[in-house]
C-alpha cells in the first residue's frame, strides 16, 4: 500500500487538480485545515502581486463523502482566479495568426488580442532547457507548468498526508533559518522555539532581532530590482524509529526526503540535521551517542537530523532546503531571444522578491507526504482502524525491544 499524489495545471490556466490515492477509508478530513495550508503558503514578506489575486481553497471532486475518506482516489481542484485575464492566452481552443507577434481576432468579442508569446528565456529558469526538449518556439508551454503556482497543488496533497500523519501522533513544522546573508550562521531553534513563531510572522522566523533585519534586506533586495533566496528547515516530531530501510537504495528514506525537497522549484540543495557542518569536524564530534534512560534508547543530540542507516531513529526528523534566488527578476538579466538570436533582455512578468517561508510551508507537505507513504507502506491497512492496529503492534514491540 502507497501514498501517491500528481499535480495537473498550469499557472494561468483554469485551475490546479490534485489526485492522491492509497489514503484509508474512514480518516476524517478537514478541509479548512487544508485550505489553512493553502493560505500559509501565501504568506510571508516579499511576496508579489499574484498573492492578491488568488484565494486559495481546494474543492473535492471524488474520494470523500460525509467528511471522512473512502478509500478511493482523492481528487481536489483549486481554482486559479487570475485565469479571467488569461483566458485567451491559456485557451484550449487553437488559434491562427500570420506571425506569433501579430494580434489574433478572437470569436467572443472580435477584439484583437496578443498572444504574449514569450521568446525571451529567464536565466535560471526552465525556459530555454524546457523549450529545447519540447521544441517549443513559444516559451510560455514551458513556464507555466514549471511556475511554483503548482505548489499548491502539493500542498493540498501534503495537507492530507499531515492529516493521516497527526492520527499517530506525528506534527510538522517549518521556520526560516537564513534570508540572504542573514544571519552569517543559519539559525537553530529548538520545536519549542519554532511552534512559538505568531502567525502573522513576517518571515517565519524564530528569532524576532534576525527577522527584523531580513525584512530590511527584503526592502533592499526590492528597491533594487533583484531576489532573495534563504534557507528553511522543516522539523518532523513523534516519528518512531524503523521507517525506512537500508536494505536498497531506492528504501533509504534520506533519499526519498532529498528527492522531495530538490523536486520543490528553486530547491537546489538539501541538508540533513547539521550535516553540512558535520562534514567539517571529527567524527567524535558528529555522532550522536546512545544512552537508556530505563524505558527507552535516547540520544543527547541529533546532528543527524534523525536518520540513520535511511532509517529513523526516533529523534526529531530535521530537513533543510536551500532555496535559491527567484529566477525572474525585475532588474532582468541578460539573455538571448530564441527566434531572432539577438541579444536582449530576460522576460518580466511580475514575481516575489523572496518566497523563503512558502518554500517551508511546501517543504512541510513534501515531507508529510514522503512519510505518509513510508507510514502506509509499513502498516497497510484498507481502513483506519486496521492501520491503527497494525501500528500500535509495532509499537508494543518497540517498547519490548
Amino acid at each position: 500500500m502507497f501514498f501517491k499524489f500528481t499535480t495537473a495545471g498550469e499557472s494561468h490556466g483554469k485551475a490546479l487538480v490534485t489526485i492522491v490515492e492509497g489514503l484509508p477509508a474512514g480518516m476524517p478530513v478537514d478541509k479548512d485545515a487544508i485550505d489553512y495550508e493553502l493560505w500559509r503558503r501565501q504568506q510571508g514578506y516579499g511576496r508579489g502581486g499574484r498573492m492578491k489575486i488568488e484565494s486559495d481553497k481546494v474543492e473535492f471532486l471524488s474520494g470523500v463523502r460525509h467528511g471522512r475518506t473512502i478509500g478511493s482516489p482523492i481528487t481536489m481542484i483549486i481554482e486559479n482566479r487570475d485565469f479571467v485575464h488569461w483566458q485567451e492566452v491559456m485557451s484550449a481552443e487553437p488559434l491562427t495568426a500570420p506571425s506569433v507577434d501579430e494580434p489574433v481576432v478572437l470569436e467572443n468579442d472580435g477584439a484583437p488580442k496578443v498572444r504574449r508569446v514569450v521568446t525571451r528565456p529567464r536565466p535560471g529558469h526552465a525556459d530555454l532547457a524546457g523549450g529545447q526538449k519540447f521544441a517549443a518556439r513559444d516559451l510560455r508551454d514551458i513556464l507555466e507548468r514549471a511556475s511554483a503556482r503548482e505548489t499548491a497543488a502539493r500542498v493540498a496533497a501534503g495537507a492530507l498526508a499531515k492529516q493521516l500523519l497527526a492520527q499517530f501522533g506525528v506534527d510538522i513544522k517549518s521556520h526560516v533559518i537564513k534570508l540572504g546573508s542573514i544571519p552569517e550562521t543559519p539559525i537553530e531553534k529548538t520545536w519549542e522555539d519554532i511552534s512559538a513563531i505568531e502567525r502573522d510572522s513576517p518571515l517565519a522566523c524564530a528569532d524576532k532581532a534576525v527577522e527584523a533585519e531580513m525584512v530590511a534586506l527584503v526592502d533592499t533586495a526590492k528597491a533594487k530590482g533583484d531576489t532573495l533566496g534563504g534557507i528553511f528547515e522543516v522539523v518532523a516530531k513523534g516519528v518512531m524509529p524503523g521507517l525506512g530501510s537500508h536494505t536498497s537504495w531506492y528504501e533509504k528514506l534520506d533519499g526519498r526526503i532529498a528527492q522531495a525537497f530538490m523536486s520543490i522549484q528553486a530547491v537546489k540543495a538539501v541538508e540533513l540535521g547539521t550535516a553540512v557542518s558535520n562534514a567539517g569536524r571529527f567524527g567524535s564530534e558528529v555522532h550522536d551517542e546512545i544512552f537508556h534512560d530505563g524505558s527507552g534508547f535516547t540520544r543527547s543530540t541529533n546532528r543527524a537530523g534523525g536518520l540513520e542507516g535511511g532509517i529513523t531513529n526516533g529523534e526529531e526528523l530535521r530537513v533543510r532546503g536551500y532555496l535559491k534566488p527567484i529566477s525572474t527578476l525585475r532588474k532582468a538579466l541578460h539573455s538571448v531571444d530564441i527566434e531572432t538570436k539577438q541579444e536582449d533582455l530576460a522576460a518580466f512578468e511580475r514575481s516575489d522578491i523572496t518566497a523563503v517561508p512558502a518554500a517551508g510551508v511546501i517543504g512541510e507537505a513534501m515531507l508529510a507526504i514522503v512519510l505518509a507513504n513510508s507510514f502506509r507502506e509499513k502498516f497497510g491497512g484498507d481502513s483506519m482502524e486496521e492501520m491503527k492496529r497494525n501500528f500500535d503492534s509495532y509499537r508494543t514491540s518497540l517498547e519490548a525491544y
